[in-house]
């Protein structure tokens, strides 16, 4: 047993414990056959930056759950790692490029440039581990992985030639979204809709017999270079007869056909729809059944590629110039503005271009079917269930998934073309020559995989996978997943159907949902925003404890939260609470000290009403936990702490100590809440009798419910004691009694043993107390519970003469004020001319003056 200083410092026991856990290996997930399992996978953080307290936010709520089940006896595996983040990572290098040197990838060529990369992964990738150690994460750290590394690289690999020989994965030109700032395609969920104000443009297209034209309206007229017809609906009346007919392509002067296609709908407009299939999924579709051209005419950067004139524009400069054009033409018949949903990139913010592009798909429906059946038969649950619904609608709409990007940093695609026979060669090796007609003259494919690709295999792959590792065969499915409710279509569901496809099962059981971290004004934090909070500044401030508890104290599971800097002060107050608590109890085991974990043999009512007390908590506390209901959890142990323990056990222990008590008590509350606070409850178990050498409270069991520590009776008991004691404290605070200040109480109650008179003279600042009715209550002052009725001589809690002249002065003041507001509220032309809220607020002033007079009457 060891002394505590006076003063806790975060920052001398942080680096201390975390080295302690560290040197004793106690991260390890250790495979153990007598053990159930329980593996939580991190979702690797991007090596774009350093971490947020978004991050910070969700490591904290991972690392409560694998210290709670590794403390429950599980075998416990915390798996760590880092996202290489194609797409973010490439634009933060670029941009480092750019700025630092002045040089772009091109200069230095793929191979120099992703040295450059792998450099920004290792300063990053090593900031963010030092991050997660710092707050106080639990992983094993001799797992830790990379979604670019050489086992997960061959995971990634594996994958793409199985789906690939399966025919879920084809090379194929179709529309995708397309970034002209990030110059890469991307997925559906890589797009993010934002309302925005447009115009409709109604242009004339003119028939080529001079017959006369028909107006189409569109919202992105720069397309029209690369109209290839007009469609209308066959069943439209309006147009009998003209099906068929040619048209000329305004500006450019191409003719066209106006064909009948169901896509166009009669009860929009004119019924009539510009068919562009280079930059239009839908037109795509048109063109495939009427086996129309394909123009593309806007280029990688968003550049007129093919439109004449407008060559080398940038397309909203090439907006302006077509619609300037058109007007002059009198071909503009009318300018409509409107508000409706433009896709932009999740990275960068631009608005995206639908374009024609020759890429790399991965087939959905039969991926999703067993993905959704999983979910729907309940194999895999989320939690809040809520969030189900998100997943299903997501899954059930879900289109074939684009998986190439032009990009140079990332898993490039493992597919080589043969130049003499066009033949695709898909190899898990790296091959010397064309399969299909043996010519050694092939060239691989440029792109690399979407970074989600990987991510979706992070479950299994960093158990070993494709080898059935000993990892793998113990530890995985996994159990819990983790993470925000934004990324559950990124990530969540393509996790899902490749855990499925891949290994067969599962790759978790739980989706634990999260809501967001946003900063005060409510703006999500983000790396992009420059609005994210290094989680170091704030454990160098308060420590990482009361970063930690103010990240998940009363936070409901799915709901987002704000983030308030000075909450944290309170928790750091917390934390100081329970250190000078734990001092006490140090104090008090000096010339006792009992080492003994076992449950000790309570003496008194107050010791059988904390063991009660804490054994409802423990109780309450695995239920929560079991819920993933953790900031309801951790509510329930900070007030048992700082009530209960605290303000009313501690207290009494100074009437009647019971050190073994004492001294159990603060071990099983320190180990309730080390997974949410382990620094300080380490620290303080150190310094008790149990703790030390090899007893370090990481490993001890979690406190479980224990139904021979029920005392009911003693609950009952001393709750209406304390009861008692507030009631007799409030009216000292109404009579704005000193503290020191001691009066008689007397107490009537049919359970006066209830009421010890030692109890009142340490809690209630009572001189003596008298167990009876007073024959004359008329000068006395009454606090009364449902078991009793306290009676305190006025004359010894105030000087009645000083009492009586405050009382009269208040009078006075009130008094004056009721006229003063009186004579406003009767003056008819301030009625007449002030708002109605000042009114109002005028007449609830003197309601309250009133009211304050009535009191002091009947005080005085």
């Amino acid at each position: 047993m060891k002394e505590l200083p006076k003063i806790y410092d975060p920052k001398a026991v942080e680096t201390k414990i975390y080295d302690l856990w560290t040197r004793g290996d106690y991260f390890r997930g250790r495979i153990d056959t007598s053990k159930t399992p329980f593996t939580i996978v991190i979702p690797p953080p991007n090596v774009t930056s350093k971490l947020h307290i978004g991050h910070a936010y969700d490591n904290t709520l991972q690392d409560i759950l694998i210290r709670w089940k590794r403390m429950s006896g599980y075998a416990a595996l915390w798996v760590p790692g880092c996202d290489h983040a194609g797409i973010a990572t490439q634009i933060k290098v670029e941009e480092m490029l750019r700025t630092e040197r002045g040089l772009t990838k091109h200069d230095l060529g793929r191979e120099a440039f992703l040295i450059e990369v792998w450099a920004w992964k290792e300063k990053y990738g090593g900031e963010i581990i030092n991050q997660l150690k710092k707050l106080g994460s639990s992983c094993d750290w001799s797992r830790e992985r990379f979604t670019m590394d050489e086992g997960c690289s061959r995971s990634v690999r594996e994958v793409f030639v199985r789906l690939y020989e399966k025919g879920l994965i084809y090379k194929g030109k179709r529309i995708v979204n397309w970034c002209p700032d990030c110059v890469t395609a991307l997925s559906d969920v890589e797009v993010e809709h934002e309302e925005r104000e447009s115009a409709f443009y109604k242009i004339r297209y003119p028939f080529k017999d001079g017959s006369g034209y028909i107006t189409v309206a569109t919202t992105r007229p720069e397309t029209m270079l690369g109209d290839v017809a007009v469609a209308v609906n066959p069943e439209d009346l309006r147009y009998a007869g003209k099906i068929g007919k040619m048209l000329v392509l305004p500006l450019v002067g191409r003719e066209i056909p106006l064909i009948g296609d169901e896509h166009a709908d009669m009860e929009l407009g004119t019924g009539c729809v510009k068919i562009t299939p280079a930059h239009d999924p839908n037109d795509f579709e048109v063109g495939k059944r009427h086996d129309l051209p394909v123009i593309r005419v806007l280029d990688d950067h968003g550049k007129v590629n093919d439109g004449g004139k407008y060559n080398g524009m940038d397309r909203y400069d090439a907006r302006k110039a077509i619609i300037a054009d058109l007007e002059t033409q009198g071909l503009l018949e009318g300018i409509e503005k409107r508000v409706n949903a433009a896709g932009t990139c999740y990275r960068c913010g631009s608005v995206v271009e639908p374009i024609a592009s020759e890429q790399w798909f991965v087939k959905m429906k039969p991926l999703a079917e067993p993905a959704i059946k999983a979910v729907e038969d309940g194999d895999i649950k989320f939690e809040p269930e809520r969030f189900t619904k998100n997943y299903l609608n997501w899954m059930r709409n879900i289109q074939d998934w684009c998986i190439s990007r032009q990009l140079w940093w990332g898993h490039q695609i493992p597919a080589w073309t043969c130049a003499e026979c066009g033949h695709i060669t898909v190899s898990r090796d790296d091959p010397a020559e064309c399969e299909h007609c043996h010519s050694s003259d092939i060239v691989r494919d440029s792109d690399v995989l979407d970074t989600w690709f990987s991510s979706a295999l992070w479950p299994f792959s960093t158990l070993g996978w494709p080898d059935k590792t000993p990892d793998l065969e113990f530890f995985y499915p996994t159990n819990v997943l983790v993470t925000g409710y934004d990324i559950i279509p990124f990530w969540v569901a393509r996790m899902i159907f490749s855990g499925l496809e891949q290994t067969g099962m599962k790759p978790f059981g739980t989706v634990f949902i999260h809501g967001l971290v946003r900063d005060e004004l409510g703006r999500k934090m983000s790396k992009s925003l420059g609005n994210g909070i290094d989680p170091l500044e704030m454990i160098d401030a308060y420590g990482a404890d009361a970063l930690r508890m103010n990240l998940v104290m009363g936070v409901e599971a799915g709901n987002d939260t704000r983030f308030a800097q000075k909450k944290i002060e309170s928790f750091r107050n917390f934390a100081n609470k329970l250190w000078n608590a734990s001092r006490f109890v140090l104090m008090q085991l000096e010339n006792s000290p009992d080492g003994s974990l076992s449950v000790p043999d309570p003496q008194n009512f107050a010791d059988r009403w904390i063991l009660s007390k804490l054994n409802r908590l423990t109780r309450e506390v695995g239920a929560n936990l079991e819920n993933f209901d953790l900031g309801v959890a951790v509510s329930k142990i900070y007030d048992f702490i700082w009530d209960d323990f605290c303000d009313w056990y501690i207290e009494f222990s100074k009437i009647s100590l019971t050190p073994s008590v004492l001294c159990y008590v603060l071990g099983e509350v320190l180990k309730l809440l080390h997974p949410f606070m382990p620094y300080i409850t380490e620290e303080i178990w150190q310094s008790l009798p149990m703790g030390g050498g090899d007893s370090v409270l990481m490993i001890q069991p979690y406190p479980q419910y224990n139904a021979a520590l029920e005392y009911t009776a003693a609950e009952e008991e001393i709750e209406s004691l304390m009861r008692g004691i507030r009631a007799v404290r409030a009216l000292r605070a109404e009579k704005n009694v000193p503290t020191g200040k001691r009066t008689k109480i007397y107490v009537a109650s049919d359970k006066p043993d209830w009421f010890p008179e030692t109890a009142l003279q340490k809690l209630a600042f009572a001189s003596d107390a008298e167990y009876s009715v007073p024959s004359d209550s008329s000068d006395m002052v009454t606090a009364v519970t449902e078991d009793a009725k306290f009676f305190i001589p006025l004359a010894e809690l105030v000087d009645l003469e000083a009492e009586k002249a405050r009382i009269a002065k208040e009078l006075e003041k009130a008094e004056a004020d009721r006229d003063r507001l009186l004579a406003k509220l009767s003056n008819t032309e301030f009625i007449s001319k002030a708002p109605e809220h000042v009114v109002a607020a005028e007449r609830d002033r003197l309601a309250k003056a009133e009211a304050l007079i009535r009191q002091l009457t009947t005080n005085s």
